[in-house]
């Protein structure tokens, strides 16, 4: 989709640290935690609640009072008169998200506030009543690690979605850790001067608890997948080319944006605008996962009237190395000219607001440049992908 009249003010994307699985916030609802967030966000960027028209809420993991998960989210930031839409498309979840409150801003509406929050932690599991079956006994279903290991479509999981594009492609071992590696020294470059470029959008979680408060100002649980140290791995699966280092891990966190009119977006931020020019959504073959951001990519460019070779930077959501691989090969894009400061690959995957931290992370990447197009693009679950084109502009 097209957007003529649509912009993010400069500074005014975010996100929160990711948390390891099972880690800090793993009993902390990604409800909890998006009003923290926010609250924070909105406060440092000197925004009040009643400047807000809608609220977009993106999520994939149920939490406690989800059923009332937007309006709950609004009142509790002090927005009592304020609703709107929830997203809930697995990986495509922020772009999602972004492309709702785009249509409502194009079509008339005041500023949006698009906050993205996941828990893939502790996740729940589901019964359903079967009183026809053997004994009565329910039907259940662990929302997160069922939903892992097996698309009902394909009748695959994740993994053999990525093994099968790297077996389609002759990518041997050796090119997933080193695109693996090379995904590591750029996270790695965003923590140079105590992490400078992360701190540009990150926004640290603070919650209260009973006894004292529940901090996290950093990501937590990041490993290190030097050439050498990764070299070892066993395969993640029997005769897998992908590691457990080549592949991404589950993790909670949130993310948000402000979604308004260009003329807005100017008053909001006082020194610049994220122009949104176009948004696309793609579905490739059974368990082929990998190879959607392809054209979910060339549709957003496609409807901004742009080509890769209009953009500046690019950010990608890539679950597994052979994302980024693919993609290089199929666009020309080098894989080193992606991803400068890191990715999903390596800060994890909360699912709902992985790519919204992504598109943060490709303003704060042009904003440094002075400017210019970016891409970003990323695949989700049912061999879908999604993508955003922007412009960081004065």
């Amino acid at each position: 989709m097209q957007y003529a009249d649509v912009a993010i003010p400069l500074g005014h994307a975010w996100s929160s640290p990711f948390a390891k699985w099972q880690g800090a916030l793993a009993e902390v609802s990604s409800l909890d935690l998006a009003v923290a967030v926010t609250q924070r966000a909105l406060a440092d960027r000197g925004l009040a609640p009643a400047v807000f028209d809608g609220v977009v809420l993106g999520w994939t993991v149920p939490q406690r009072d989800i059923f009332y998960g937007a309006p709950t989210l609004a009142a509790r930031l002090g927005a009592t008169g304020l609703s709107g839409p929830m997203v809930s498309q697995a990986c495509a979840t922020s772009v999602a998200a972004l492309h709702a409150a785009a249509g409502a801003v194009g079509a008339g509406a005041g500023p949006q506030l698009v906050v993205a929050t996941d828990r893939i932690s502790n996740g729940p599991t589901l019964s359903w009543p079967a009183p026809s079956g053997m004994g009565g006994a329910p039907v259940t279903s662990h929302w997160v690690l069922d939903s892992f290991a097996r698309d009902p479509w394909a009748g695959a999981g994740m993994l053999a979605a990525a093994e099968a594009v790297a077996a389609e492609m002759s990518a041997d071992r050796s090119e997933l850790d080193d695109l693996t590696a090379l995904r590591w020294e750029q996270y790695a470059a965003g923590l140079a001067e105590d992490r400078a470029f992360q701190r540009r959008y990150q926004v640290p979680v603070e919650i209260p608890l009973r006894e004292g408060s529940l901090t996290l100002d950093a990501d937590e649980g990041i490993r290190p997948k030097t050439r050498d140290g990764i070299a070892g791995l066993p395969p993640a699966a029997p005769g897998a080319r992908h590691t457990f280092a080549s592949q991404t891990h589950p993790a909670d966190g949130c993310a948000g944006a402000v979604v308004t009119t260009v003329a807005r977006a100017r008053e909001f931020s006082g020194e610049g605008i994220v122009r949104i020019l176009g948004s696309g959504f793609a579905r490739v073959a059974k368990s082929r996962m990998p190879q959607a951001p392809v054209p979910a990519a060339r549709s957003a460019l496609q409807a901004a009237g742009l080509d890769f070779g209009d953009v500046q930077a690019i950010t990608t959501h890539n679950p597994f190395a052979v994302n980024d691989l693919y993609f290089a090969r199929e666009t020309g894009v080098k894989a080193e000219d992606m991803n400068t400061y890191g990715c999903s690959l390596v800060f994890g995957h909360p699912q709902g607001p992985t790519g919204l931290r992504s598109v943060a992370e490709l303003i704060e990447t042009l904003r440094l440049r002075g400017g210019g197009i970016g891409l970003f693009t990323g695949c989700a679950a049912g061999d879908t992908g999604a993508a955003l084109v922007l412009e960081v502009t004065d």
